[in-house]
């Protein structure tokens, strides 16, 4: 059948299947190592300038803003931002200049707390590039072929609508049924960033609550950098065995960074935190944006991250503490 449909989106991450395992088989050890390290190393040795990056997690929930913080701190540049489901952490790495293109299923929005400033602004400017759009599913569906090491999805979705026509999806014929189906190219993140509940050493990670899609994008990345809110011994590790969602071979880095999901929600560990979320919804609707976020805890070592030079004060007293 001849293709009716004009595609304007970019192909991004996509790898030939076999050229990707050759990379992994040269560039991925399954010895079972060591890998504890600290924030601002793991990001020096895995984020390069120009890094296709994927975030876990979903919308404000487990997502892993310590390392967001730190891509800032060493202000990583000319980032693409796989946007599926990028709020609060795109909004942090565009206020931070880090960003200048983003593949969007679920962008520039906070949920019910209303449209970005600051990721509105960037793309209406230009200083960010919108690559494509495409669907929640369909991301999820690319990055399953890419851990299938298959170069495509096929697919009926979006074959209804026109973000298919922004995507990088194709249409072909249906061998079988002669109908039309959506093919989705397999898509490997340059690194994937993830905070996970608990982690051994070597990278078991264990995920409480809803994984979305983080099951398939572990295995679709190729650095995959876990933050966790406790480093646990192997042994109980062992004794759990079918809680471990993510395998250490998939591993590059794991550091223990208790509250660093903070200000987002960690389910069954800690809420939102309102306060902060709409403190930055404020100072972002000037430009450049210019917040500093103070999060102490009578568990943890604070945090104070600086996301611009000349911040502005947010708080400097107050306790984040677990669900009980």
């Amino acid at each position: 059948m001849s293709d009716p449909v004009e595609f304007s989106g970019e192909l991004i991450g996509w790898h030939d299947p076999d050229e990707n395992r050759q990379w992994v088989r040269e560039n991925k050890s399954r010895q079972l190592a060591d890998k504890r390290t600290t924030v601002a190393d793991a990001i020096r040795k895995y984020v390069p300038d120009g890094s296709l990056v994927a975030v876990g997690g979903f919308g404000h929930i487990r997502i892993p803003m310590a390392l967001i913080y730190e891509l800032v701190r060493q202000r990583k540049r000319d980032l693409t931002l796989i946007g599926n489901t990028a709020v609060h952490d795109l909004d942090i790495l565009i206020g931070g200049g880090c960003v200048s293109r983003v593949e969007v299923a679920y962008a520039f929005g906070h949920e019910l707390r209303g449209l970005s400033p600051c990721g509105r602004r960037a793309v209406e400017s230009g200083q960010v590039q919108v690559t494509g759009e495409i669907s929640n599913a369909g991301f999820q569906w690319r990055f399953l072929a890419a851990a299938m090491g298959v170069p495509f999805m096929p697919v009926r979705s979006m074959l209804g609508t026109d973000t298919i026509k922004h995507s990088s999806a194709r249409v072909i014929e249906d061998p079988w049924s002669g109908k039309p189906i959506c093919l989705v190219p397999a898509c490997y993140p340059d690194v994937a960033l993830f905070h996970v509940h608990r982690c051994d050493q070597y990278g078991n990670a264990q995920i409480d609550g809803i994984m979305v899609e983080d099951c398939e994008l572990a295995r679709a990345t190729r650095r995959l950098i876990i933050t966790t809110e406790e480093i646990i011994d192997h042994e109980e590790i062992q004794r759990h065995p079918w809680r471990t969602v993510i395998p250490f071979y998939l591993v590059d880095a794991v550091i223990e960074v208790p509250f660093g999901a903070h200000p987002t929600e960690m389910p069954v560990t800690y809420y939102f935190d309102e306060e902060h979320i709409a403190h930055w919804l404020e100072v972002s609707k000037t430009s450049p944006p210019r917040p500093s976020f103070l999060a102490s805890s009578s568990v943890t070592m604070p945090l104070e991250v600086e996301i611009i030079a000349n911040p502005l004060p947010l708080k400097t007293e107050g306790t984040l503490s677990r669900l009980t």
